[in-house]
């Protein structure tokens, strides 16, 4: 007679323990199946909870198969350590059942909401509350499976009650030690529940033009417009002020602005703005207006305003108004372009003032004035003058 309590044995009952969890996975997934081709939502449980089940089947089937044909010979010692062992797989696989479970009815609910419509500011809202809580949900399965296979260690058991009683002390010191990562814990958890930002959310944080690509419980992952990506803390956006673009809707307002001559038409801009908004699709039709907003130091400032669904469409409009107005003032109005007048003076002739007419007296160096005279008697005195007499017959008059 075939001996079930041996190695042989042992080992039929292990296949057959597989065999039978294969047949079971088989069986349960046959319907499910059937509703997949019709519905979503089984086609989502089967992706999410397969695997996880079969695991969770498999460890117990094993687990009944070891109880019945473990062989004999096999101590007590052992017999606890695997059946042990075999408790410690089944509940980290009913953890993984769970967290399954918990993370399929939150996809669930999310594909109700749908993130690529126009209008999608509270399926964003409802997006980012789903994954705090999932990470939550996923943490506390965790958590909670790790004491459930601790406290099947007796040691652990024996002392359950001194750590219950220094719980309080070493959940103080753990604080203290953990201060960053608790702030950054609960505000993450805040920013999830106070509606500041959601997944998708267009924000200037860091001088950075961005979209909240992840929002975890410690940190926020911005996309980067040129797809470099941004991590920052969770307490960054419950500290620090940033530019939310969307938190009431994802419809903006944007500006293009010119400083042109004093001889532009605005009429005639605005004709072209008109022709420009009517021939996209990146305009929404909300708002569309051309006005002078400055006319001073030599140049008119014209600001155009227009409106797009969201904030990448209102910077490709922008861009398109901008080039086409540019475009046709070259073409049709060259008179509009912008010019810096510099006004050509001739500098005027230096004419040299004539010299003040001097008097008679002035003009006299030895004469006309005392000290004239004394200058001139100064000189002539030295020079001495002979006289000559009548009858000297050297006298040329004679």
């Amino acid at each position: 007679m075939f001996d079930l309590r041996s190695w042989p044995g042992f080992a039929l009952a292990c296949v057959l323990a597989i065999v039978a969890a294969v047949v079971v996975t088989a069986i349960v997934s046959i319907p499910f199946r059937a509703i997949a081709r019709r519905k979503d939502w089984a086609k989502l449980l089967i992706r999410r909870v397969r695997i996880p089940f079969r695991a969770v089947l498999l460890v117990v089937v094993l687990w009944i198969a070891a109880t019945i044909a473990l062989p004999t010979e096999v101590g007590d010692g052992w017999r606890h350590a695997i059946s042990h062992a075999f408790l410690i797989g089944t509940i980290a696989s009913g953890v993984w059942l769970v967290a399954a479970l918990a993370v399929y009815f939150e996809d669930l609910g999310l594909a109700r909401y749908r993130l690529d419509v126009p209008d999608n500011r509270y399926a964003r809202k409802v997006r980012t509350q789903v994954l705090i809580i999932r990470r939550l949900t996923i943490v506390a399965a965790v958590v909670i499976g790790l004491g459930a296979v601790l406290l099947t260690f007796p040691a652990l058991q024996a002392a359950g009650a001194s750590i219950l009683a220094s719980a309080g002390v070493i959940g103080i010191i753990a604080g203290v030690a953990a201060q960053s990562s608790l702030a950054n814990l609960f505000a993450g958890i805040q920013l999830a529940f106070s509606d500041a930002i959601r997944i998708d959310d267009v924000v200037v944080v860091e001088q950075q033009w961005g979209t909240i690509e992840e929002i975890t419980l410690t940190y926020v992952v911005v996309h980067i417009w040129d797809d470099r990506r941004l991590v920052l803390p969770s307490t960054y956006f419950t500290t620090k002020p940033f530019e939310n673009w969307t938190r009431q809707h994802s419809e903006l307002l944007g500006s293009v602005e010119f400083d042109l001559d004093w001889r532009v038409s605005p009429g005639g801009m605005r004709s072209e703005l008109n022709r420009v908004l009517a021939d996209t699709d990146l305009w929404d039709g909300r708002t569309g207006v051309l006005q002078v907003t400055d006319a001073v130091a030599g140049f008119v400032r014209v600001r155009i305003l227009v409106t797009a669904r969201d904030a990448p469409t209102l910077f490709d409009l922008r861009c398109l108004v901008r080039e086409r107005l540019i475009d046709w003032m070259q073409r049709y109005s060259a008179a509009s372009l912008p010019r810096t007048r510099v006004e050509m003076v001739e500098p005027p002739q230096q004419v040299v003032p004539p010299a003040r007419a001097r008097s008679d007296d002035e003009a006299r160096l030895f004469s006309g004035t005392p000290d004239g005279e004394q200058r001139a008697a100064q000189f002539t005195e030295s020079i001495p003058i002979q006289r000559v007499d009548d009858d000297d017959p050297g006298d040329p008059v004679n």
